[in-house]
Formats: C-alpha cells, structure tokens, sequence
C-alpha cells in the first residue's frame, strides 16, 4: 500500500473577511497523479500555493513528506518541484543555459543532453526558449521541475492552449513521470484531462471540498443516481478523430 506524502487538515486560508480556503482536509498517496478541480476562484490555486510554501496559512496543518510547513518549509522546497509559467524564464538563454542556471540555483548536478532527451527536445538545445513552439515550451516547463530530483511536482494547468497532439504527448510525459515514482499533483479545467491522468481527483467549490475520489468511481456514482446523457456517448470524439488522421507524434511550429 502507498505511503501518504502529503496530508492537509483543516486548512484555512483568508485575506481579510474574504475566506478562501474553508477548512478543506485531504490525503496525496506516494506516486500518483492527484488532480486538485474546479471553476476559477474556488481556492485551489491558493491551496496548491500554500503546500508549495509560496504562500502563507491562516490555519490549519500541513505535512509534507513528514515535514511540517510550519516548522520546516526550507526542507519542503527541496523535495519539491514547481512549474513556472512560461514568463519565468529568461527569453534570451537557450535550453543549455537555463537547465544549468536552474542546476546552479538547486546546487545541483544536471546534465542537460540527457534531460531535453527525455522531453524530446535535444534537437532543440542550442534554441532559445522564446524561440519555442507552445508544446515545446511546456515540456521544457515541466522539465525544469525535475532537476532537483524532487519527490513531488506540482503542475498547474499544464496542456492550457496547446493542441491535441501536443496534449496527448504531454500526457505521456507525466504519466512518464508518475512511473518514475514522482507524485505528480495537477491542476486542469479539462475533464477529460483529469479523467485519463489523475488516479484520484478532489473537486473544490468555494473554498470546500465537494467531493474526493478516483474519477471512475466518481463517474460510476454519478451513473448509479439514474443520470443519463441527453445524446448518446459515442466510442469516439471529434478529438480522436483529428489525432487518428493527423498522427500522434510530435510536430512543431
């Protein structure tokens, strides 16, 4: 059975009157790909800021790897890996450079050929990262949370904007990444996302947890209240149909 690598309890999270976080409680297992859902405003970000120890608690516990957040947020940083928006990187080094200034910054060894192999951009390693299409710069994004060889990553809205065969490349990736023993905490706006990625998901709503649970039990209580589709569901979408005649592998622009 897995371990619990992160444990959130009642946790509280208010700016003035405002409360965003309402005392949600949660549980991330060793080595899946937990999904943390819902509309905009609804806390997760703010949720997701607060373990990462980008922002601070109004209340509540927070135990990361067995570190407490109160006592050792230091510690935490360095068993982590957090994607950076694409704005977070500097547009005039190429991918050599950054992958050895974010060595230098975890006071670690990388080596770079091997990494960009990895994410499938080792033709691309003298480019500068302005220079790179969407995909190609979210791989690379999600590639710089691994240098410091972190237990946990933290993604935030990874495939937002990009097309569906760079989508579905991205998926293998962090499916890649979760096989290697990485917990890999996620958040997306997209379902079917969610439902192919995350072995467990917890959907917040104004600042509370409404439900928690692997997205086929969710979907199999949902079936057992009686709901039904207004159409037909189809063994395909239109999606896989673009990716059937386009082809799966990687194209760039």
């Amino acid at each position: 059975m897995s371990n619990t690598i992160i444990q959130v309890k009642n946790l509280h999270k208010k700016y003035g009157e405002f409360e965003a976080v309402k005392g949600i409680s949660f549980d991330v297992m060793e080595g899946e790909i937990f999904g943390l859902l819902g509309p905009n405003g609804a806390g997760k970000s703010t949720t997701l800021e607060i373990i990462e120890t980008l922002r601070e608690k109004t209340s509540g516990e927070v135990i990361v790897n067995g570190l407490n957040l109160d006592h050792s947020p230091n510690e935490i940083k360095k068993i982590i890996g957090v994607q950076l928006q694409t704005s977070g990187y500097y547009p005039n080094l190429n991918l050599i450079e950054l992958i050895r200034l974010f060595a230098g910054l975890y006071n670690e060894e990388a080596d770079p050929m091997a990494l960009l192999d990895k994410i499938n951009l080792k033709d691309k390693a003298k480019a500068k990262f302005k220079e790179l299409s969407g995909g190609q710069k979210q791989r690379f994004s999600i590639a710089t949370t691994l240098i410091n060889h972190p237990k946990i990553i933290f993604l935030d809205e990874p495939t937002t904007g990009l097309d569906p065969q760079a989508r579905r490349n991205l998926w293998d990736l962090i499916k890649g990444i979760r096989d290697e023993g990485t917990t890999v905490i996620l958040t997306t706006h997209y379902m079917d996302e969610a439902e192919v990625l995350c072995d467990r998901v917890a959907i917040i709503d104004s600042g509370k947890i409404i439900a928690i649970a692997s997205p086929d039990k969710m979907i199999d209580d949902l079936v057992a209240t009686g709901f039904e589709r207004p159409k037909e569901v189809k063994k395909a979408n239109l999606e896989d149909v673009f990716i059937n005649l386009t082809g799966h592998s990687i194209r760039e622009e």
